[in-house]
């Protein structure tokens, strides 16, 4: 009788992985990334672009490849910014995640009288509000809209990079209202350079049970997500954090945000 092999990814999930096409050069396309995953007996991945909405790629994704592939739109100057219109479209087309501005950040008024019709249309899908490239500040203006119109299912994207600088104090705020997904590109040289260690510490601070672990992985530079995510366990491993919460990480709570 053959014995059933077993993935140390099985029953996983990335939230955050880019594929192509895009406007960077990419590991993967969706439907690579896609069989990937499946073939590492993942639950599911979520297909992210700065540049344009995921959700019809998904779907094909999906379909072409008999797995769970999540897609969303990312809320940048190239989608109209904080548009309501592209958000309900997004949503229509089953679009599971919006995140908020990233490379745009910078130029978009997040305060925007526009920003309360996205979350009501979030809360409305039962989507996932992700803050994208936001700083503190406008992430704590955020998660009070949000909790406002009874949004849970938000997701705080890599606060220990650059562009966010949580400190772990303000992360234990956020974990009160969000879920902190933890991203390993950012313990890339080419990237931030993060050690792993503050990872594992922001995590016992914040405690798992309000953590995600993603890759953010695609590039080119970089291993495909799912050698990522493999690496990113083992580093956890090293730095204390138990199999048990890497399973919190990496399928409950995910799962919580995605298929609740």
């Amino acid at each position: 009788m053959k014995k059933l092999e077993i993935s140390p990814l099985q029953g996983f999930v990335d939230t955050h992985i880019h594929t192509a096409p895009d406007t960077q050069p990419r590991l993967l396309n969706d439907l690579e990334a896609a069989v990937d995953a499946k073939n590492q007996k993942m639950k599911a991945v979520v297909i992210k672009s700065h540049s344009e909405s995921t959700v019809g790629r998904a779907k094909q994704a999906s379909t072409i490849s008999d797995f769970t592939v999540f897609g969303g739109i990312c809320l940048n100057h190239n989608v109209g910014g904080l548009n309501p219109v592209a958000v309900s479209n997004a949503a229509k087309m089953e679009g599971k995640m919006v995140w908020l501005p990233t490379t745009s950040y910078p130029e978009i008024n997040i305060h925007d009288e526009q920003l309360e019709e996205i979350i009501k249309i979030v809360h409305a899908n039962n989507m996932v509000l992700a803050t994208g490239h936001l700083n503190v500040d406008d992430i704590f203006k955020v998660l009070d809209m949000a909790r406002s119109w009874g949004v849970w299912k938000i997701l705080i994207n890599h606060p220990l990079t650059g562009v966010v600088d949580a400190s772990v104090d303000e992360q234990i705020e956020m974990g009160k209202h969000a879920f902190l997904e933890h991203c390993f590109v950012a313990c890339m040289e080419r990237h931030d350079n993060l050690n792993p260690q503050k990872i594992a510490h922001a995590i016992r601070e914040v405690g798992s049970k309000r953590c995600v672990m993603a890759t953010d992985f695609g590039q080119k530079h970089n291993p495909k997500p799912t050698t990522g995510m493999k690496i990113f366990i083992n580093s956890m491993l090293e730095n204390g954090i138990s199999m048990k919460e890497i399973h919190t990480m990496c399928s409950i709570n995910p799962g919580k945000l995605l298929f609740d």
